[in-house]
């Protein structure tokens, strides 16, 4: 059995069949592994994500090139739904909930897809609360009245109670406080850590996502420009003025990342 558990060869990607949002994206993340996808807006971060997951028709997307497979199988032309029964989920950016439920009630709908008996449902929600304890204080709450930190947790939350073996998330920190983004990206590393969850991060926030991830890929243009072992990009003082659109780095700080 191959250790990659995903796979993204060459993808392109348009948009009404004529905006043309990634050209030539290469990922991959082996099982057991965190990958952070970077760049600065536009650079086709959540189109590569939205592929992944078969999200693009919903946003009036295609694929034009490339291919995807998931666990060895090729799943380029495979539907939302039966990724995530198959253990691809995705966490969009924006932290979607229903906003009218209760935070447990968020949670339970993770679970439906997978045809959960109550016992699993339990079992799922107590497995969420000890990650996210704020959700277990606030499980009575309706969710659009939380914070967003709690709103995220809890679209995190729903994720997981679909038991998946890839996390698929767009921009988890946007929006939110340092100490929450803190908080929500030790919560993900301790269930990669104590469970081999793999996870695919796009991440605007570099610096966050370079700390957690065991690799990261870099995109510009719609194109992947940059790839390498985290702990390597972290010591690039140049990633962000390059690609990421902050200031300036020194000249000396352009060494390549083997």
């Amino acid at each position: 059995m191959s250790d990659v558990l995903l796979s993204v060869e060459h993808l392109a990607a348009t948009y009404d069949q004529a905006i043309c949002a990634v050209s030539d994206v290469s990922v991959a993340v082996k099982r057991g592994e965190i990958v952070a996808l970077l760049g600065a807006n536009g650079a086709g971060k959540s189109t590569t994500l939205q592929a992944v997951s078969a999200l693009l028709p919903a946003r009036r997307g295609q694929i034009t090139a490339g291919r995807i497979a998931f666990d060895g199988r090729d799943v380029t032309s495979v539907a939302a739904a039966e990724l995530v029964r198959g253990g691809l989920v995705p966490v969009l950016e924006g932290r979607h909930c229903f906003a009218s439920l209760t935070v447990e009630e968020n949670l339970i709908t993770g679970a439906i897809g997978r045809d959960a008996r109550r016992g699993d449902i339990r079992d799922g929600l107590d497995r969420v609360y000890a990650l996210f304890p704020q959700l277990a204080r606030h499980c009575r709450s309706v969710a659009g009245l939380t914070s967003g930190g709690e709103q995220q947790m809890t679209a995190i939350g729903r994720a997981l109670m679909s038991r998946p073996r890839l996390l698929v998330l767009d921009e988890p920190s946007m929006g939110l406080a340092p100490l929450v983004v803190e908080a929500i990206f030790r919560a993900l590393k301790t269930l990669n850590a104590e469970q081999g969850l793999s996870l695919l991060v796009a991440e605007q926030n570099s610096t966050v996502a370079l700390r957690f991830a065991d690799r990261a890929i870099v995109l510009e243009g719609g194109r992947s420009v940059l790839s390498g072992p985290a702990r390597e990009l972290r010591r690039r003082a140049d990633i962000k003025h390059l690609y990421l659109g902050g200031a300036a780095a020194p000249a000396h700080s352009t060494q390549a990342v083997a």
